[in-house]
């Protein structure tokens, strides 16, 4: 029986979505720019990476192929050095959004056909009578921040008063989403998790996608920094998705990183949440060297975003790419006859972008496996034929969204 992993590159966009005038992201590409910056040096860090854009393995999967298909234009040091190793094309989102529910979900045969609320870049940028309610609900002394704003920016802005009133730090961007920082000591983790939960609730009403923790530790004296224990809390699909059938089925299923939250724990299976790009994939590699037949692996790389793209660093998105390609012999490694491996992305968040929020682009499909044909599938009207194609690849299909290739 065959057997299937998905590895969601977050954020790992190729330009060209047609819709991109309407989310103000007309030219982005985020792989195009990166090859584009690094070709020209803007991409060297001493210490770090130098030259151009070196990602050998995924090129040969199509990858090049793919942004040229996309964009018009083949990325410097993208073009394939040799023979194709693997099935290759780029997929359009459908959904109503550029955020990571959005694009999960839809990949998981759910595009999203509402519009998601979302709070305006004003301060304050939440009603008052949600933080009144999260005040008194949560026992806290107030909120800071309250506005739009950059993760790692507003805790350097807030985090000592944060450390003197024990107010956590909320904020928002121009996604769908509502983020409480505090430090992982002195405010507890738990309690910051338990204060979630309970805005979680409060956000319904407003179709909030997620509420995001987001821990941090250290001093005035030695700064501040994000810890890997961000916990998403989001609301659940609007039906049955992908995970759901394969539940149904009695299918073995294995979540890596933060596909346990994106899906609200539905249909997930067996969770495992590492920190870090190399951790998550090592646990995904590590699970399809155990998976049972029939079984199906899904995997988010989230470094990809959080670490490089909100963070507008070209270089270390750079390294981040060169890092999975260069342990792309080792996914392959972990294989059986009859398996199917497709690397794909949510949405874009190109670092040569101004601000710090996603940005609407096509995203990459690359497919491989043992007796796997090397080849083109062009263009994907939805996201949602990737979650087809692995259905019928495990025997499951045909899906009630998208259409498969295989």
């Amino acid at each position: 029986m065959a057997r299937a992993l998905l590895i969601v590159l977050d954020s790992v966009g190729i330009g060209g979505a047609e819709d991109a005038k309407t989310y103000g992201d007309v030219g982005a590409d985020t792989v195009g720019h990166i090859a584009e910056a690094c070709a020209q040096g803007r991409g060297d860090r001493p210490g770090l990476r130098q030259g151009p854009l070196d990602l050998p393995h995924m090129s040969a999967l199509g990858l090049g192929l793919a942004c040229e298909a996309s964009t018009g234009r083949m990325p410097p040091n993208l073009a394939p050095r040799g023979a194709l190793t693997g099935v290759w094309g780029y997929g359009v989102e459908t959904s109503r959004g550029k955020d990571t529910p959005s694009g999960h979900w839809e990949i998981a045969g759910v595009p999203v056909a509402f519009d998601w609320g979302y709070f305006p870049n004003t301060v304050p940028a939440f009603p008052e009578t949600l933080t009144t309610a999260l005040i008194e609900r949560g026992r806290l002394p107030g909120i800071l921040g309250n506005k739009h704003a950059s993760g790692t920016a507003i805790i350097e802005e807030f985090a000592v008063e944060h450390l003197r009133t024990g107010k956590p730090i909320c904020y928002t961007s121009v996604d769908s989403v509502l983020q409480i920082a505090a430090h992982e000591e002195f405010f507890g983790l738990q309690r910051l998790y338990d204060l979630c939960g309970i805005c979680r609730e409060l956000c319904d009403e407003y179709r909030i996608g997620r509420v995001i923790a987001r821990p941090f530790q250290g001093t005035p004296e030695t700064g501040f920094t994000r810890t890997g224990n961000r916990k998403d809390f989001a609301t659940p699909p609007p039906s049955d998705t992908l995970l759901d059938a394969l539940a149904r089925a009695g299918r073995p299923m294995v979540s890596v990183g933060k596909i346990g939250d994106i899906f609200a724990h539905r249909g997930t299976g067996q969770e495992v949440k590492p920190n870090g790009n190399d951790a998550c994939l090592s646990a995904a590699i590590e699970a399809m060297r155990t998976l049972p037949e029939g079984g199906f692996v899904f995997a988010n790389l989230v470094d990809f975003d959080s670490e490089f793209g909100h963070r507008r660093d070209i270089p270390g998105y750079a390294a981040a790419l060169e890092a999975f390609d260069r342990r792309v012999p080792e996914i392959e490694a972990a294989l059986r006859h009859g398996d199917l491996v497709i690397v794909t992305a949510d949405h874009g968040n190109d670092p040569s972008w101004p601000g710090t929020d996603h940005t609407r682009e096509h995203v990459p499909i690359l497919c491989f496996g043992p007796g796997v044909k090397p080849g083109r599938i062009g263009r994907r009207d939805s996201f949602a034929d990737i979650g087809a194609s692995i259905l019928t690849h495990l025997g499951l299909g045909p899906a009630r969204k998208g259409q498969s290739w295989i």
